[in-house]
């Protein structure tokens, strides 16, 4: 199960970190990595982006932990920032793509047909649930992994996307609805 968030436990270590502490930092941040790129794979919804961001983040964790005026509030803020940091990284990405496929469309021949075994996908069931998770909008996928990843109650999520719990519980039960209907589409579920 995720490791719990203790605030109220962690104030003394941020306000260390705010003077000055690297120490403080690096336990700070060695304690709470896990949650940080459960936050990130939930916004960005691409395994392979997910260290990167995560550096990033620390990197501004350790830049702005100056701008935290109440210590003890420091997880709504650290959500905030690694939300906001995943989103930045989906958007450049697709600046990024859609530019290369403007290059490559003017700049490339067509491509050859792809070999008809080279479409054909893994049947690995951790791999086809991790594709169905990826595959979920954003509103279902954050809240769903939240929940079922790192463990968070409803109130906290509900706290984290500033929206009711009741809003929460129906993203869940939405997820949920969809992950099987694609797991079943694809042969996983019965």
């Amino acid at each position: 199960m995720a490791e719990r968030l203790h605030t109220a436990e962690d104030e003394p270590t941020v306000t260390a970190i705010q003077a000055g502490d690297r120490e403080a930092f690096t336990l700070f941040m060695r304690r709470h990595h896990p949650w940080v790129r459960g936050v990130v794979y939930a916004s960005l919804g691409r395994r392979d982006r997910v260290e990167d961001v995560c550096q990033q983040v620390w990197t501004s964790v350790w830049q702005r932990m100056g701008e935290l005026r109440e210590p003890a509030r420091w997880r709504p803020w650290l959500f905030r920032l690694a939300r906001n940091a995943a989103f930045d990284a989906g958007r450049e990405r697709k600046r990024r793509r859609a530019w290369l496929e403007a290059f490559t469309r003017r700049a490339l021949p067509p491509p050859d047909p792809p070999e008809p075994a080279a479409g054909i996908a893994t049947s690995e069931l951790h791999r086809q649930v991790l594709d169905a998770l990826e595959a979920l909008p954003a509103i279902y996928r954050e809240p769903f992994i939240l929940r079922h990843v790192l463990g968070w109650s409803y109130r906290q999520i509900a706290d984290a996307l500033d929206m009711p719990v009741d809003s929460v519980e129906t993203r869940l039960v939405r997820a949920m609805r969809q992950l099987r209907q694609t797991l079943r589409a694809r042969g996983v579920m019965e």
